[in-house]
């Protein structure tokens, strides 16, 4: 190595070094101390104390873990294909060429912005029970049927539903990725296929789709990851980390944040930690794998 390759290596580390001190401290010390801690009886309050895979083997026996994890991946089915379906409907429609558009697809984005908290607040006053503004349009269909509009976050059968459907509102975000890659299909397909006369079905089915598939599979995938850990709106719309009502809404992340937090099982948590980057990677290669001969890459 000349003197020159090293001038330029010394440069390159000596501009790298906040990065790469940011990342040892914050990211790779806190993530090799979790495994460790993950195997050890740790409070904070007093020294981790190795106790190899008891946290591990609690787990396995303990029923609100298996209720939370259950709850967490029916939510993460269903929202992340509704979120899927709203993003990507929004997204062929902003993509039409008519008046206002700009208004419309920043109109359609707002509510991806707004401070969770604020959004759960809002949603809150929505689903109110007596009150709210979603049973309030309701009323007159199910008073056709005798019966009356669902309490939604004070019942059990309908309070994961309610936030499933809270979820779509933040589909701003994918949409405006599907939007960027409905702009790159190329024009010349749609004309070729207009030539043969084919129709908009067999042309969202058979151009769209094929060619906007790698932005598919990366929404659904971060769709998955945002869904098990799913937090912010389960806690303050349901009042905690209880998961009211009758630990219907009870997510794991609020049982990790619980046990670390409330109860001071650092170690437990961190089991927990582990079990669930294990779940959403293999979830991950799950996604992968089926869409392998789906998502198509152009070269």
């Amino acid at each position: 190595m000349t003197a020159t390759d090293l001038r330029r290596l010394r440069a390159g580390l000596a501009f790298t070094a906040p990065w790469i001190v940011g990342f040892a401290v914050f990211t790779l010390y806190p993530v090799v101390a979790s495994l460790y801690f993950s195997f050890c009886d740790y409070s904070i309050l007093q020294r981790p104390l190795w106790i190899g895979l008891e946290n591990y083997r609690t787990l396995a026996g303990d029923d609100v873990f298996w209720i939370s994890l259950r709850n967490t991946l029916w939510f993460a089915g269903a929202a992340v294909p509704l979120g899927t379906v709203t993003s990507l409907a929004l997204a062929l429609l902003l993509n039409q060429d008519v008046r206002g558009r700009a208004f419309f697809r920043t109109l359609f984005f707002l509510p991806s912005i707004v401070p969770l908290v604020a959004s759960a607040m809002l949603w809150l006053w929505i689903f109110n029970g007596s009150s709210g503004l979603l049973n309030q349009v309701l009323a007159p269909v199910f008073a056709l049927w005798g019966g009356a509009p669902p309490a939604w976050l004070g019942d059990p059968a309908w309070a994961k539903p309610a936030l499933v459907l809270m979820s779509a509102w933040g589909a701003g975000h994918s949409m405006i990725i599907y939007l960027a890659g409905l702009q790159n299909v190329p024009r010349e397909l749609y004309e070729s296929a207009d030539l043969d006369g084919a129709g908009a079905w067999s042309k969202f089915w058979h151009i769209t789709l094929p060619v906007i598939s790698p932005v598919i599979y990366f929404n659904v995938v971060m769709g998955i990851i945002g869904a098990m850990q799913v937090f912010t709106t389960a806690f303050v719309m349901t009042g905690g980390t209880d998961g009211n009502p009758a630990r219907s809404t009870l997510f794991y992340a609020l049982y990790l944040f619980s046990s670390a937090f409330y109860d001071l099982r650092m170690g437990y948590a961190s089991a927990m930690a582990w079990i669930l980057f294990l779940l959403i990677a293999t979830l991950t290669w799950i996604a992968t794998r089926v869409a392998a001969r789906k998502v198509h890459y152009n070269d």
